[in-house]
């Protein structure tokens, strides 16, 4: 079964921004201002940088 990233708003702060946005090797988080970051599917590759380095665990699969 292929894992999928989720964003678990409630623990997002969204008061900053999103330091895992920058760690995708792919491009496929982006964020608006200070919201929740999003997730292009076609771009995502499922590697697991993005929730390992996420401080609040908002991201998972």
């Amino acid at each position: 079964m292929e894992k999928k990233l989720q964003i678990i708003t409630d623990n997002c702060p969204q008061n900053h921004k999103c330091p895992a946005v920058n760690v995708c090797p792919v491009g496929a988080l982006s964020q608006n201002g200070f919201e929740a970051p999003t997730i292009d599917y076609s771009k995502c590759i499922s590697c697991g940088k993005c929730s390992d380095y996420c401080p609040k665990k908002a991201l998972v699969f």
